[in-house]
């Protein structure tokens, strides 16, 4: 029998709840750059890559060896900017969330792959380690209802504990990402009225274990 939420429903303009952890329930943030990388990649996939100046960095004489490999590397990337919309996330020591929305019906499955791939690759280096670094492939549970939509993000931004990497600093105006869109979200809520405000229906709410099928079990 599969695990719960490992089998997907992919539709076309679909919202997601996707998480995944450590195999053996690991540590896969060791220290802060672990999370930077991370960070960094998925702001690779998800900004749109301009290739133009990436290959006018190419044709400069002057450009160095180092710098050259990696503008390379930035044209063979993978980019998912036309396909994948990242509404939240967080990420936790041996864990990660995100809420997206992905525009064909395949998008999320090469979106992540190419993530996971990529930070395994990192991390094993890194660490000097084998195999495989997630439990197992990540989880996708499709949001079907307005009351899920509203909570998941609610849900992923109190999974963070203090100081952990999560895209709350954007919902509340004290950071701006352009691959992060909380709009969508906020637009149900007060931007005068604290009481009908997002901050007031996240951190008033007490229950933030209650997603029923949108949580992982035994995080």
């Amino acid at each position: 029998m599969p695990a719960k939420n490992a089998t997907k429903i992919y539709i076309e303009n679909g919202y997601y709840h996707i998480y995944n952890r450590g195999v053996e329930k690991r540590i896969i943030f060791l220290d802060q750059q672990d999370y930077s990388v991370f960070l960094s990649y998925l702001k690779e996939y998800l900004l749109p890559k301009n290739e133009k100046e990436l290959h006018g960095k190419l044709s400069d004489p002057n450009i160095s060896s180092k710098e050259k490999y990696r503008v390379i590397k930035l044209l063979h990337l993978n980019n998912f900017s036309d396909e994948i919309t990242l509404l939240a996330y967080c990420l936790m020591p041996n864990h990660f969330h995100f809420f997206v929305k992905q525009k064909s019906p395949n998008a999320i499955d090469k979106f992540m792959n190419s993530l996971a791939t990529r930070y395994s690759m990192y991390f094993n280096r890194k660490y000097k380690r084998v195999g495989s670094l997630y439990q197992a492939v990540y989880k996708a549970v499709l949001i079907s209802t307005e009351a899920q939509f509203l909570h998941l993000s609610r849900y992923i931004h109190k999974q963070a504990l203090k100081n952990q990497p999560c895209s709350y600093p954007e919902y509340l105006g004290l950071r701006q990402t352009s691959w992060i869109k909380p709009d969508e979200i906020l637009s149900f809520f007060s931007k005068t009225n604290p009481s009908l405000s997002y901050q007031n229906f996240v951190e008033q709410y007490q229950d933030s274990k209650n997603l029923d099928d949108l949580t992982m079990e035994d995080n």
